[in-house]
């Protein structure tokens, strides 16, 4: 059982008018901030519930952009964020989504950045109050990120043994995982592990862990290190 810390007794450190509606949705971007390696240069982003109702006006499109910008909840450029966005070559397109959305305070984001490399991702993060998150989907992998502790995403081949061979190498390196959720897209195909650690792991260990027979990907998110 984990003691909870004091970010969710007090909430966060925050500029903004709402812990929601404001530095969830910062702490939203800066998971997909800290998955891509940097800002987007595209964005469309997609309200959902409550969100799509008052997005404007409770300053969540100013506080999503701001996280994917890499901007802490208690930043004082949040309020500047788009035109900082705009003039940093991000292009941020809003709407509101259609369908079903798990929570009120739901906001699915489609990314592409060229730097390093083309990449591409969709997130979707929902925000439960206080400051505190969910990321349930990521590249169509269900998933839970809460972003309170350091955390590991690794994409890897559906094959027998490749999770044992991860967490037995954590364990060996006195590493204790606290939440693990491991979703595939097919049998045999691709699969997403998400760890929450108790503590960010040094880079040999990420090294060893990507020398892993079929392990694809590894992303790390340390919402603390902002």
């Amino acid at each position: 059982m984990r003691f909870k810390d004091v970010f969710s007794i007090i909430g966060p450190s925050m500029v903004g008018p709402s812990s929601s509606h404001t530095a969830g949705a910062v702490r939203i971007g800066l998971v997909a901030n800290q998955l891509l390696g940097s800002a987007p240069e595209r964005a469309e982003i997609l309200f959902y519930g409550s969100f799509a109702a008052t997005y404007q006006g409770h300053g969540t499109d100013i506080a999503i952009v701001s996280g994917l910008l890499g901007f802490a909840t208690d930043d004082r450029r949040i309020p500047e964020a788009l035109a900082i966005a705009e003039a940093s070559g991000v292009e941020a397109i809003f709407g509101q989504g259609k369908g079903l959305f798990s929570h009120p305070n739901t906001v699915k984001l489609l990314l592409e950045t060229s730097v390093p490399k083309l990449r591409k991702l969709s997130l979707v993060g929902t925000s439960i109050g206080g400051g505190n998150i969910e990321i349930v989907d990521l590249n169509e992998f269900a998933v839970k990120i809460t972003g309170n502790y350091p955390t590991l995403v690794i994409l890897h081949k559906d094959r027998p043994g490749i999770i044992a061979d991860v967490t037995s190498l954590l364990g060996a390196e006195g590493v204790n995982i606290g939440h693990m959720s491991v979703d595939r897209k097919g049998r045999s195909g691709e699969a997403l592990t998400v760890l929450e650690l108790d503590g960010m792991l040094p880079d040999s260990i990420i090294g060893e862990l990507r020398s892993i027979d079929h392990v694809q990907e590894i992303s790390k998110i340390d919402l603390n290190s902002v």
